[in-house]
């Protein structure tokens, strides 16, 4: 049974840390309405460029003058993976669900008899795959000294991975990233992008019969902004995994917050019984001593 000292000592610790955990939980509150409102703004963007882009790659087909990043290498052996998750934990299952999701392409695409390569972004997600990926991971891209996602850092995981593709280092590559819904709720996603993968048009586009004009024609076009495409696609994909961080951060800190003021309450119980028992037992001594004199 341990000494009135000793739960003392307990509740004094889970009493500092309920203040670590509601403090964070303030903090990533408030990040979470800048990474929020970031990402929900960039989203409008992105939906009317890859629907802009989706005509225009329609309209060139399978043409064979088509930009070798919208046609592909007519090749399927190498797969890049591109997991993108936080530099910093205490966030849930944040960066655990993005891994997981990562995985199962991993051995879904082993099991075709595919070549994996693995590109991190964020030193969570880093740490747990080189456990048992190290072997296929080529690159590492540190976002710790980031403070806020700008297009300047997609743009720079966009030159690493559009390189690789010029090398013909792979085939296909992919990324992964925590989708943002509400503070409770985020989805890990796979999204392709090389090569460049269009969603469905909406029905109002589709059922468009407006001619357009293209100058330069559709293949010069797309040869210019697929690069940029790529890039607007991973920023996307940045917003989103910045607004899930923080809103998994807030509810984790928060269930640590509740689960420390519970723990605080037990303890206490256990304190204020112990005592009384304590008392107890010093009573019945000097009962018992009085009585023997």
């Amino acid at each position: 049974m341990p000494s009135l000292k000793d739960l003392k000592t307990r509740i004094s610790s889970v009493k500092s840390t309920r203040k670590i955990t509601k403090a964070m939980q303030m903090v990533a509150a408030a990040k979470l309405r800048r990474a929020q409102e970031a990402a929900e703004n960039a989203r409008p963007y992105a939906e009317r460029f890859d629907a802009v882009m989706g005509q225009l790659a329609a309209s060139v087909g399978d043409s064979e003058t088509a930009p070798l990043l919208l046609k592909g290498t007519g090749k399927d052996d190498v797969h890049l993976l591109v997991v993108m998750t936080s530099e910093k934990g205490l966030c849930g299952g944040f960066n655990t669900n993005i891994v997981k999701k990562a995985v199962q392409r991993i051995r879904k695409s082993r099991e075709e008899g595919k070549t994996i390569k693995i590109l991190t972004v964020g030193k969570k997600g880093r740490d747990v795959l080189r456990r048992t990926y190290s072997d296929v991971m080529i690159d590492h891209i540190d976002h710790s000294d980031v403070k806020r996602v700008g297009y300047g850092d997609a743009q720079d995981i966009a030159r690493n991975v559009l390189e690789r593709f010029d090398k013909g280092e792979f085939d296909r590559a992919f990324i992964y990233y925590g989708e943002f819904e509400n503070v409770v709720t985020q989805h890990p996603r796979e999204q392709q992008i090389v090569p460049a993968s269009f969603g469905e048009q909406e029905e109002d586009a589709v059922s468009d019969n407006t001619l357009y004009d293209y100058e330069p024609d559709e293949e010069a076009i797309l040869a210019d902004l697929l690069p940029r495409g790529v890039a607007t696609q991973i920023f996307a994909a940045l917003l989103e995994n910045a607004a899930s961080e923080q809103g998994a951060r807030m509810s984790a800190m928060d269930n640590a917050t509740r689960n420390a003021e519970e723990m605080v309450e037990d303890l206490n119980r256990e304190y204020n019984r112990t005592r009384q028992a304590v008392i107890t037992n010093e009573l019945i001594e000097i009962i018992s001593g009085a009585e023997a004199l």
